[in-house]
């Protein structure tokens, strides 16, 4: 973990991008429609024979205790791997997903993503009033090239059929990176702050976070870090957890909260003031509107 917390700012939060492998420029990605392949992705093309006979089909036997032994192994090796590690974004939604994917485009840099819901994703699974399409506003489709999503497009922004294309899309591609892992159901209750600087997060099962008040007291656990990305999106009691708890213990003054809707307005100040709001900790996605009073905006996508 040699990268130092300057050099992850400097490099992804500061206009410029972490090193990435050289890939051959994107073609236009307008949605067309295509030709549905085989159900199992090892079947061939140009064969009508199915890759195996359903009517003798069977599993290979496996002992319960394998199984087990497998998903504890893992997990518990993944909380090891992460109680010391680079980033902790928390919050999946696409602010926290976006900003995960291009920090982890340097293998070196070790990110944990943690997640209270057990579905990751946050409000970008679909649009607006529970809508299907996503609006991207020019030139962020640029990033929906890079992922390999289709969209329409017209003169000044694109459309994505369905929100689920990009968040699935991002998800695939960004948890098959051996240096991420994504925490679920997983909550952040406090914040590790030592010598005025934010140095991690305080972590608990998310079901238990949400049953303090009717269990007796159960301690949490937590992840170190060099920066903290909150990502916690707005509104609600479960929004902007990281500049509320920021206001509480005293190291930022008010949390004024995002003001009315203006699209043009909001998303161009959620891209300028996404920074580190005191040491060690970043603030991105809707909880900038929160932290400075920039204008709300609807189901859209301007940036990564």
């Amino acid at each position: 973990m040699a990268t130092t917390a300057s050099t992850l700012l400097k490099s992804s939060f500061a206009g410029a991008r972490l090193p990435a492998a050289p890939r051959a420029p994107s073609s236009v990605a307008v949605a067309t429609p295509r030709a549905a392949g085989p159900i199992c992705a090892s079947a061939s093309a140009s064969s009508s024979t199915p890759p195996y006979d359903l009517t003798s089909f069977r599993f290979s036997p496996i002992k319960e205790s394998i199984v087990a032994r497998e998903m504890t192994r893992r997990y518990m090796t993944d909380m090891i791997t992460h109680a010391d590690t680079d980033v902790v974004i928390v919050g999946a939604g696409s602010a926290g997903l976006s900003c995960a994917y291009e920090l982890s485009k340097d293998p070196s840099v070790s990110i944990a993503i943690v997640e209270q819901s057990v579905s990751p994703g946050g409000g970008a699974w679909l649009g607006g009033q529970l809508f299907s399409a996503m609006v991207v506003r020019k030139p962020a489709h640029r990033f929906l090239d890079e992922l390999g999503v289709a969209y329409d497009e017209a003169e000044d922004y694109v459309v994505i059929k369905h929100a689920a294309l990009f968040t699935s899309t991002i998800m695939s591609r960004l948890l098959a990176r051996p240096n991420v892992k994504l925490f679920n159901a997983v909550a952040v209750e406090d914040l590790i702050v030592k010598q005025g600087r934010v140095g991690g997060v305080v972590t608990n099962w998310a079901l238990v976070s949400m049953n303090h008040n009717t269990q007796s007291c159960m301690d949490p656990n937590v992840m170190e870090a060099k920066v903290v990305v909150s990502s916690c999106g707005h509104d609600g009691p479960f929004g902007a957890t990281g500049v509320k708890r920021l206001q509480d213990i005293g190291m930022i003054s008010a949390v004024p909260g995002m003001k009315a809707l203006d699209m043009n307005t909001a998303e161009d100040e959620i891209v300028r003031l996404t920074r580190e709001v005191v040491p060690g900790m970043i603030v991105t996605g809707m909880e900038v509107a929160e932290i400075d009073g920039a204008p709300r905006m609807v189901a859209r996508r301007s940036a990564p």
